[in-house]
C-alpha cells in the first residue's frame, strides 16, 4: 500500500474542520452588511508510488489551498454604478420636492390672484376708502408671500449645500479608510482570513463611496484598489496608501442663477459628477437657482408695471402717483406706502376725488400683459413637472439597482439552506476521516500481532 491511510485521514479531518469553520463563519455573518460568502477550496495531494517511477501517482489526501470569496467583480461594479445613479436621482427628488413645497406653502399664486381681484373690485368705486384699503392689504399679503417663498427657497439651498459639504467630508473619510485598507492588503498573506476580511472591507467602502459620487476603480493583483472620481479627466482620489482630498467651492454672485452654486475639485483639478448624492445636490441647486431667478424677475416686473402706471396718473389728492412697491428681488419685495389714497386711478390733470378710471384701466391692462398669475402658475407647473419626471426616473433606476443588488446577493450572499447542507456534509466528512484513521490504526495493530 503506497498511500498512508493515517495521512489521508488526518488531511481529510483537517480539511473538513476548516470547511466547517468557514461554513460557521458564513452562517454567523449571514446578515452582516458587506459580507461575502466564503468557500474553502480543497486540492488533492498526490505523490509518486515509489522511487523513480513518476508515472505511478497515488493520491495521498487533501489540503485547503485557500479560502475563496464568492465575489463577482462585474456584478459588484454594476451595483456601485446603478446605486450611484439611484442616489443621485433620489437626492434630486428630495431637493426638488422641498423647492415645490416652499413655493406652494407660501401661497404666492393665491396672493397674486387676491391682489388682482382686489384691483378689479376697486374699479367698481375708485374713491371708496375701504376698497382702497383692501387693495393695500392684498398687496401687502402678496409681497409677504414673495418674501416667505424666497426665504424658504434659500433655506432649501442652505440645506443642500450643508448636505453637499457633509458628503465631501464623508468621501474624504472613506478615501482615507480605503488607503489604510490598501496598505494592509499589500502586507496580507494570499488567501488568508485577514485578506478576505480586508477585501470585504474594501468592497464595502467602495459601495459607500459610490453613494456620494460616481467612481472608477482599478484593482491590483494584491487586492489594492485605485479610485478616480467623476467623469472627464477623472482625477485620482485614492492610489495605494495615498489619498487626494476632494474640495467644494460655493459661488457668490448677484445673479441668483449662479449664486450659491457648488463645484468640486481634487487638488485644483475640476471634478465633473454624474452620479451619487453630490451630483443630485449639485443639479438641484442649479434648478433652485433658476426658480429663484424666475421668482425675483416676477417680483420686479410686478413692481415695475404698477409703479410705471402710477407715475402716469394722479391719486385722490390729485398728486402724481407715487411708487406702490419696492423690489430688487423677491426677498425685499415690499410696499412703499400703506396709504390707499395714493393709488393713482385717475388720468393726469384730474381733480381731487376724481372718479375717472382712465389710468386705472391702463394699470389693469399693463398687469394683464405682465400676467403675474400666469407666470407664477408656470413656475409652479415647471417645478411640479420636474419633480414628477425625476420621480419616474428615480423609480426606474431603483428597480435597476435593486435587480443588480439581487443578482450580486444571489451569487455572493449567504444562503442558510445551503450552509446547513454544508454543515452536515463536512461534519460527515470529518467523521469519515476519523473513521479512516481508526481503521488504519486497527490494521497496524493487527499486523503487529501477527507471529
Amino acid at each position: 500500500m503506497s498511500s498512508d491511510l493515517l495521512s489521508i485521514g488526518a488531511s481529510g479531518a483537517k480539511a473538513a474542520r476548516i470547511a466547517l469553520d468557514v461554513t460557521g463563519q458564513n452562517i454567523a455573518n449571514a446578515s452582516s452588511e458587506g459580507y461575502i460568502r466564503r468557500t474553502a477550496k480543497m486540492t488533492e495531494v498526490a505523490s509518486t508510488g515509489y522511487q523513480g517511477a513518476v508515472r505511478d501517482v497515488s493520491l495521498s489526501g487533501v489540503r485547503i489551498s485557500g479560502v475563496i470569496r464568492n465575489a463577482d467583480a462585474f456584478r459588484q461594479a454594476e451595483v456601485r454604478r446603478t446605486g450611484s445613479d439611484t442616489a443621485r436621482a433620489s437626492t434630486e427628488v428630495t431637493g426638488l420636492s422641498s423647492v415645490e413645497a416652499a413655493l406652494e406653502n407660501s401661497n404666492v399664486y393665491s396672493a397674486i390672484t387676491g391682489f388682482e381681484g382686489a384691483l378689479q373690485k376697486l374699479k367698481e368705486d375708485t374713491t371708496s376708502p375701504s376698497l382702497r384699503a383692501s387693495v393695500i392689504e392684498a398687496a401687502r399679503t402678496m409681497t409677504d408671500t414673495f418674501q416667505i417663498a424666497s426665504q424658504q427657497i434659500d433655506a432649501v439651498g442652505t440645506g443642500l449645500r450643508f448636505n453637499a459639504a457633509d458628503g465631501v467630508d464623508q468621501i474624504n473619510r472613506i478615501a482615507g479608510e480605503l488607503a489604510r485598507t490598501n496598505l494592509r492588503l499589500s502586507r496580507a498573506a494570499d488567501a488568508s482570513s485577514d485578506q478576505t476580511a480586508l477585501l470585504d472591507q474594501r468592497d464595502k467602502l467602495l459601495n459607500d463611496l459610490s453613494q456620494y459620487a460616481d467612481i472608477t476603480t482599478t484593482f491590483a493583483s494584491d487586492g489594492t484598489v485605485a479610485v478616480t472620481i467623476g467623469g472627464g479627466s477623472a482625477p485620482t482620489l485614492v492610489q495605494g496608501g495615498d489619498t487626494y482630498a476632494l474640495a467644494m467651492t460655493t459661488s457668490s454672485s448677484t445673479d441668483p442663477t449662479l449664486d450659491g452654486m457648488v463645484t468640486f475639485d481634487v487638488g485644483g483639478a475640476p471634478v465633473t459628477l454624474s452620479g451619487g448624492s453630490l451630483a443630485g445636490e449639485q443639479q438641484t441647486l442649479t434648478k433652485l437657482g433658476s426658480v429663484k431667478g424666475d421668482l425675483d424677475q416676477l417680483a420686479r416686473d410686478i413692481a415695475k408695471t404698477v409703479n410705471d402706471a402710477q407715475k402716469n396718473g394722479v391719486d385722490l389728492n390729485a398728486a402724481t402717483g407715487a411708487n406702490l412697491f419696492t423690489a430688487n428681488n423677491a426677498a425685499d419685495f415690499a410696499l412703499a406706502t400703506s396709504d390707499g389714497s395714493k393709488i393713482a386711478t385717475a388720468a393726469a390733470g384730474s381733480l381731487q376725488n376724481s372718479r375717472d378710471t382712465t389710468n386705472f384701466d391702463a394699470m389693469l391692462s399693463d398687469l394683464a400683459t405682465t400676467n403675474p398669475a400666469g407666470r407664477m402658475d408656470a413656475i409652479l407647473f415647471d417645478v411640479s413637472a420636474t419633480v414628477s419626471g425625476r420621480t419616474v426616473t428615480r423609480d426606474a433606476l431603483k428597480t435597476i439597482s435593486d435587480a443588480a443588488a439581487t443578482a450580486l446577493s444571489a451569487q455572493s450572499g449567504v444562503d442558510l439552506n445551503t450552509e446547513a447542507v454544508n454543515l452536515v456534509r463536512f461534519q460527515q466528512a470529518f467523521q469519515a476521516s476519523g473513521r479512516v484513521m481508526q481503521v488504519a490504526a486497527d490494521l497496524f495493530d493487527t499486523l503487529l500481532q501477527i507471529r
